[in-house]
């Protein structure tokens, strides 16, 4: 079974991020939104099903990334996350808190040995799809 499927998000810390969002929008063309922008992509494995990975701002301050002290933290999409869980378990890997479920996926956190804090997502794309296309109208 595959662990990592792709890229499900990319998030750092910036002085402003309202500033910031509006910089890529403006040099970068990204379409940004209160959260930052999503990019959509088509699965490989079946290309009528959409994918999307998040690019999101955070304040510099924020205490989402601890207890990682890094400026970044990415979001890996991940099938059947709790086989994971118990597997990453099982090989010492510091899982940091418990499964939580939305209405657009299930995540949960871990560290990486030099104490990057890793996002993993189970995503529910259909639902996340609803989401995105609420916030484009």
């Amino acid at each position: 079974m595959n662990r990592v499927t792709g890229v499900g998000g990319i998030f750092f810390k910036s002085e402003d991020p309202e500033k910031i969002k509006q910089w890529y929008k403006k040099h970068l063309g990204l379409q940004t939104d209160q959260w930052g922008t999503n990019f959509e992509w088509r699965q490989a494995e079946d290309s009528t099903k959409k994918g999307f990975t998040q690019w999101s701002p955070f304040s510099e301050t924020t205490s989402y990334f601890e207890p990682s002290q890094k400026d970044f933290m990415i979001n890996y999409r991940v099938q059947n996350l709790e086989w994971l869980v118990d597997q990453l378990e099982e090989e010492g890997v510091k899982v940091l808190d418990e499964i939580e479920t939305h209405e657009y996926g299930k995540f949960v956190h871990i560290l990486d040995p030099e104490g990057n804090k890793i996002e993993l997502w189970e995503p529910y794309d259909e639902e996340y799809d609803k989401i995105v296309e609420g916030r484009t109208k």
